[in-house]
């Protein structure tokens, strides 16, 4: 963005964690926010530096997971108006130019946005990766993200508009690092699960997956994203299976199943 050009009157909040690699990227993309604000749980790679380097303010905070971190990042804004990035995500500049025109003269208090996933070197453009729709821009006074320590999400009752461009999601991550993260987040599904004494049978297990095979890879075209579409949606589809397979571990752990 030319720095003669006046910025859009809203904060960018980020939440980091040892992601120097990446948050360079991610703020450059976000420089045409009048505001930009880190929330850091205790990097020791140099991404705070990163982040003062382009004007952001660097707030620390230990992790408190990723709903509760992110709102927290929230009410650290000056603006009411938001967008919530991750530091692996880039503002490309048709989503640029498309929230600008939005935040003229707003007709919704939140906004969702397509987001574009890059998975084993190819964006995916089909299936489950795309359009994969996040709502990350809102009025905060209107809407907030929720306690969900993983997938967590922003709740609202307003009606919800949409915006053009995409957000650019390139994690730099391998696909060894892909699959650790996957196992993390399955865990802590399973627990969510739990404490809402949520069951598991076999046949859910089995159904799961399956359904989510036939509408990502079939229904919505994810076999046009060649190999890096069969792998994402195997591992989503193994995801859905060994989420239930963890809730029934913790119940019988508890003597419950």
């Amino acid at each position: 963005m030319n720095k003669n050009e006046q910025k859009i009157p809203l904060s960018v909040v980020i939440i980091s964690l040892n992601a120097a690699d990446a948050i360079a990227a991610c703020l450059h993309s976000a420089a045409f926010a009048q505001e930009i604000i880190v929330v850091d749980s205790g990097s020791t790679d140099g991404t705070t530096d990163i982040a003062r380097q382009y004007g952001a303010r660097v707030v620390p905070r230990e992790w408190q997971g990723f709903g509760l971190q992110k709102q927290f990042a929230v009410t650290q804004a000056s603006n009411d108006w938001v967008l919530c990035l991750d530091t692996d995500e880039r503002v490309s500049e048709p989503l640029q130019k498309s929230i600008g025109e939005a935040l003229q003269n707003p007709t919704h208090n939140a906004y969702m946005m397509p987001r574009c996933n890059a998975f084993m070197g190819r964006w995916l453009k089909h299936g489950e990766g795309y359009p994969d729709w996040s709502l990350r821009l809102f009025d905060r006074r209107h809407a907030r993200w929720s306690d969900d320590s993983v997938h967590e999400k922003v709740i609202t009752e307003v009606t919800v508009g949409k915006l053009r461009g995409d957000l650019l999601h390139e994690s730099a991550e391998d696909l060894m690092t892909y699959l650790s993260k996957q196992n993390r987040y399955t865990t802590l599904q399973a627990e969510n699960l739990f404490r809402q004494d949520r069951q598991a049978s076999a046949l859910q297990m089995v159904i799961s997956p399956i359904a989510r095979f036939i509408k990502f890879y079939g229904l919505k075209r994810g076999f046009l994203d060649g190999l890096p579409g069969l792998v994402h949606i195997s591992i989503g589809c193994f995801n859905s299976f060994i989420k239930y397979a963890k809730l029934r571990e913790l119940k019988r752990k508890q003597g419950m199943a």
